[in-house]
C-alpha cells in the first residue's frame, strides 16, 4: 500500500469495472492494504494479518481491525489459518451468487466433516 500507492488506487477504483466480486488482501506491520482498498471500493475486502517477527501479528491484526465507520474490512485471524478462513468466506460470498461455487464449497464442508473421527482419540 505504502510503496506503490498509485496501483492500490487505480486496482481498487476500477474493482466494480473489472467485475471483481471480493478482495483478499493480506498485510503486515502497518496493515494498510485491507483498510484503504476498502476505501476505494464497494467490492468486499476480506483483510488477513501477516504473522510479523515484531508483534506477532497483533499490529496488523488491530491495524485491520480498527477501520472507522463506513469502510468495513471483514478480518480474519493472524497467519495461515486467516488465509484460510479468508479463501473460504470469499468462496461463501461468490456461492451466493454462483451454484458451482456454492456446490464445491458444500463439498469441501462436508468433506472436512467427514475426516473427523466419530470417537476422540490419543493420536
Amino acid at each position: 500500500a505504502h510503496r506503490t500507492p498509485d496501483r492500490l488506487w487505480d486496482y481498487g477504483a476500477k474493482a466494480v469495472s473489472r467485475g471483481l466480486q471480493v478482495i483478499i488482501a493480506g498485510a503486515g506491520g502497518a496493515a494498510h492494504l485491507p483498510g484503504m482498498m476498502a476505501s476505494k471500493t464497494r467490492v468486499p475486502v476480506i483483510g488477513v494479518p501477516v504473522q510479523t517477527k515484531a508483534l506477532s501479528g497483533v499490529d496488523s491484526l488491530y491495524s485491520i481491525l480498527q477501520m472507522p465507520r463506513g469502510f468495513p474490512v471483514a478480518t480474519m485471524a493472524i497467519g495461515a489459518a486467516g488465509a484460510q478462513n479468508g479463501a473460504l468466506m470469499a468462496a461463501a460470498i461468490l456461492a451466493l451468487q454462483d451454484s458451482e461455487v456454492a456446490a464445491r464449497l458444500e463439498r469441501w464442508r462436508a468433506d472436512l466433516s467427514a475426516s473427523i473421527a466419530d470417537e476422540p482419540s490419543d493420536e
